[in-house]
């Protein structure tokens, strides 16, 4: 879903810019487009974990993004800022093959923020004040071939809305008890903002990842489909200095998944609130080129 959303998400930037109604004072979904077009939509329940039969009449074409519930569920209402857990099925407008299915997997997550407000005012203004168990159409128009690249039908998303969760804020900084490192490790200590600082003095470069509490938060622990919001530094041994640093600007926020294997491996399983020190062999973060690396990390949040 993540992949198929950056495909789609770009293209409706473009066409949505000016779409999509106004947020009601109190949300209802708000559909959008040409809706008559799912007039011949039919879906059959098939279970929990599998996506629903699907029947229309065939080609269907829009020319701007359209989208509308078409089965209400009977939960509560999706809010603003909460984080919507959703599965999809993706099919052909033309032939009705399917292009992605996710019933089976794990429900993925979509938050419903001011970016998504901002980008795409119609799928946001559709999911808001939408209940819970509804199923939710979206058609997004189809693409003109260029330069060699062939032309693109009109997509279909049928889009089940599981549950809804609250965004909990991220922590300012690590909150948890002190851990004392064993000896050979780097050293780490806090300047008089509060930012780490990193020593490799006495310290051996790795030959394996090191992924050392230095202070052990009481949050939720950190999964390897999480999305993580961290400050970091980095410091080179190969180049014996401080490479980069988050504490200048804003806390990272990635999924845990698109980092470097070091992070994922290393922070997995650790909780948030925490600050880990990170030792990591070149192989496991960016290759030769930037040698073994160390990094303190302070998880302030998950996603």
């Amino acid at each position: 879903m993540r992949r198929l959303l950056a495909i789609l998400i770009p293209g409706l930037l473009l066409l949505t810019a000016c779409g999509g109604s106004p947020a009601a004072p109190e949300p209802t979904s708000q559909s959008a487009g040409d809706t008559a077009k799912f007039d011949s939509l039919k879906l059959t329940e098939n279970g929990d974990k599998k996506a629903p039969g699907v029947e229309f009449t065939k080609p269907l074409e829009v020319t701007e993004p359209t989208i509308k519930v078409v089965t209400e569920g009977d939960g509560d209402r999706v809010k603003a800022n909460q984080i919507a857990n959703i599965s999809i099925l993706a099919v052909n407008g033309t032939d009705g093959s399917t292009l992605e299915d996710t019933f089976a997997g794990e429900p993925e997550p979509l938050e419903l923020n001011e970016d998504l407000k901002t980008g795409s005012a119609v799928i946001y203004n559709a999911f808001v004040g939408a209940k819970l168990g509804s199923t939710l159409a979206l058609a997004v128009p189809g693409q003109a071939g260029a330069e060699g690249a062939a032309a693109q039908p009109t997509q279909l998303l049928l889009i089940k809305l599981l549950s809804a969760t609250d965004v909990t804020p991220p922590l300012e900084k690590p909150e948890g008890e002190t851990v004392t490192p064993p000896a050979g490790l780097p050293t780490v200590k806090e300047n008089d903002q509060g930012v780490p600082e990193i020593s490799i003095e006495g310290a051996a470069a790795p030959t394996a990842l090191v992924a050392q509490d230095l202070i052990k938060g009481k949050g939720p622990e950190v999964k390897a489909t999480d999305t993580v919001v961290v400050n970091y530094v980095l410091y080179s041994f190969k180049d014996k200095k401080q490479l980069e640093s988050s504490f200048t600007g804003e806390p990272l926020t990635s999924p845990l998944s698109g980092l470097i294997k070091g992070w994922q491996e290393g922070l997995a399983g650790k909780t948030v609130g925490s600050r880990v020190l990170l030792s990591i062999p070149a192989d496991k973060a960016y290759g030769a080129e930037k040698g073994d690396l160390v990094f303190v990390v302070d998880i302030l949040g998950v996603r």
